[in-house]
Order: structure tokens, then C-alpha cells, then sequence
């Protein structure tokens, strides 16, 4: 790693860490959200499919376990996307001119700022699975200690390619967008259909085809996914739905999701070096 590299990525943690509100708030919400929607959700979901047969011998899952996966991929989500605001801040106050101005190449600005988006994401991840095992999600149930260490790695290689993509793709936009209101309506566009078409809070079983096709390719349902191979097993039921995880699944989610990382990489790295401040 380059010292401009690392200068860019010090920069943007210092910012989170000084600025008390941002610190404060990225480690509420995520607990908010399994604090009173997942256990509302949860309890409300599990009274309704109680009388639901489940297939013998198939470990049957609460729905907060189900969801939490989901609660990690919408907090991914919303914290890479809004991520890239940074950009656009700096331009519209004249920053990005000085970071353009020294012998820092471009590359290394949208790169720093990306593994400070990861080490964020990781962050905020980790928050939501250890208040989650105070509040019943049951992530890792049965694993042993090289099992967990195993799944924990794959979930934090999951979120940090998915950070990085969608970090990418709200960079781009912030370096054409000119205000901050501009930006905003144009997040809410993106992630909404991103979070809503996917399997983050439900089954897809129920969307109509169209729906379905566009879930199958949707990177928050790779990642979702996968982090339910990892954390709950290859082998469970919830809310009467039988799910199998095999080995190509979780490559498929791998590739998947380094492949939308890449373009959206190269659609910032484009946008980035036509950029005349």
C-alpha cells in the first residue's frame, strides 16, 4: 500500500472518528433496526408460519437469524452508497482540487476512500452480529471454533467486495452531481429497488417472474445470500421455506459480486480521470 493511499484512507477515518454523530449513529441504527423492527418482524413472522409443517430433519431457523443476514446487507447498503458523498463535499468546497492538485494519483483517492467505506461496513457487520447473538440470532448455532473463524472470513470478504462496488457506484455519481440534494434523490432512486427486490427481509418465492430474474442478479441478494450459507449452514427452513446452500452458490455470490466491484471500478475510475475541477 502507498503512503497516498494511506494518506486518503487516514484522512477518512480520522473524519469518522471525530465526528462524534457519525460514530455514534453508525453504531445505533444497525442495533435499532434488529432492536425493534427484527424483533417485532421476527415474532409477528414466527406466529404466522408456526402451523407451517417443516420437513424432518431440517434445522428450522428463526426469522431474525434469516433477517439479520438482511439487516447487515440494507446497513452495507445504505453506508457504501452514502459513502461516496465525501466526493462531492470535497469538490463542492474546493478540497478535491488541493487532493488533485499534489502528486496523489486519482486512483489512489477512489481506492483510499473505498477500504475506509470496508473498514466501516466491517465495523458496523460486526456490531450487528454481536447484538444480535444478545437479542436471539443465532449465527454460527453448532459451529466449532475453526468453523466460525472459516464463516466469519467469508462473510467479511463478502461485505467488503460489496462495499467496494457500491462505493464505486456512488462515487462516480457524486463527481457528476453538483448539489447534495441532487445526490440524495438519486441514492434513494438507486437503493430502493436494490433493497426491496431482494431476498435481504424475505422469501422470493412469492415475487412474480420478472421480479425474480431481476433478485437473481441483484448484488444485495449475492450478498445476503451469502452470508447465510456462512452463518446459518448449507441446510435450514424458515417461514416454511426449505433452503439449500450449496458450493457453487457461494461462488456464484463471489464472482458475482467481484464482477459488479470491477465495472463499477471502472465506471468511477472513468468518471474520476475525466473530472476537471
Amino acid at each position: 500500500m502507498s503512503f497516498e493511499f494511506r494518506a486518503i484512507y487516514w484522512r477518512e477515518m480520522l473524519k469518522y472518528f471525530r465526528y462524534k454523530s457519525m460514530l455514534i449513529t453508525s453504531m445505533v441504527q444497525p442495533v435499532m433496526w434488529l432492536a425493534f423492527f427484527g424483533l417485532a418482524m421476527s415474532d409477528s413472522f414466527d406466529k404466522l408460519t408456526s402451523l407451517v409443517p417443516n420437513e424432518p430433519g431440517v434445522p428450522v431457523v428463526a426469522y431474525i437469524s434469516y433477517m439479520g443476514a438482511g439487516i447487515i446487507a440494507m446497513d452495507v447498503l445504505f453506508s457504501s452508497l452514502f459513502g461516496g458523498t465525501t466526493l462531492m463535499f470535497d469538490k463542492k468546497f474546493s478540497l478535491l482540487r488541493e487532493t488533485l492538485a499534489s502528486p496523489v494519483p486519482r486512483s489512489h483517492i477512489i481506492l483510499g476512500i473505498g477500504l475506509s467505506a470496508v473498514t466501516k461496513a466491517l465495523f458496523q457487520t460486526f456490531i450487528i452480529i454481536g447484538f444480535g447473538r444478545l437479542v436471539g440470532m443465532e449465527f454460527f448455532k453448532g459451529y466449532t471454533l475453526i468453523e466460525t473463524l472459516i464463516a466469519i472470513v467469508g462473510i467479511t470478504l463478502l461485505v467488503a467486495i460489496f462495499t467496494l462496488g457500491f462505493l464505486f457506484l456512488s462515487g462516480s455519481i457524486a463527481i457528476t452531481v453538483e448539489n447534495p440534494e441532487g445526490m440524495q434523490s438519486i441514492l434513494t432512486l438507486v437503493s430502493m429497488p436494490i433493497f426491496f427486490v431482494s431476498t435481504a427481509l424475505y422469501p422470493i418465492d412469492g415475487f412474480p417472474t420478472f421480479l425474480k430474474v431481476l433478485s437473481m442478479f441483484n448484488p444485495m441478494t449475492l450478498l445476503a445470500g451469502g452470508i447465510r450459507y456462512f452463518a446459518l449452514g448449507t441446510n435450514f427452513s424458515v417461514m416454511g421455506n426449505h433452503y439449500i446452500y450449496t458450493t457453487a452458490d457461494i461462488v456464484v455470490a463471489f464472482l458475482g459480486l467481484i464482477l459488479f466491484a470491477l465495472v463499477m471500478l471502472s465506471a468511477a475510475m472513468w468518471r474520476f480521470n475525466k473530472v476537471d475541477i
